[in-house]
């Protein structure tokens, strides 16, 4: 018999617009209470939007306000700047 092959949840990066599987890819997520995170393990609950673990991508996400459309709300600097640190420390 011949086994069923598991599909792979693939999001696309706001930064580059590639598709990748999901496991790969970082999680920015909107809070019920509205605040904007980084989101390492997948499972806080929100609004959530993929971007890949690279500084470029998130730079380009960044610079096009992607994340605000994707999250329907408006990212404060300092949120965006907290966040491009922990990309650059985790990378």
């Amino acid at each position: 018999m011949e086994q069923k092959k598991k599909k792979i949840p693939e999001r696309q990066c706001l930064g580059c617009g590639v598709h990748r599987p999901k496991s790969e890819m970082l999680r920015v997520v909107r809070a019920p209470d509205g605040e904007v995170s980084l989101d390492f393990t997948g499972k806080k609950s929100g609004r959530g939007a993929y971007i890949c673990p690279d500084v470029a991508c998130f730079r380009k996400a960044r610079r096009a306000r992607r994340l605000s459309g994707a999250l329907e709300c408006e990212v404060p600097e300092s949120v965006w700047d907290a966040m491009e640190a922990e990309i650059e420390r985790r990378g």
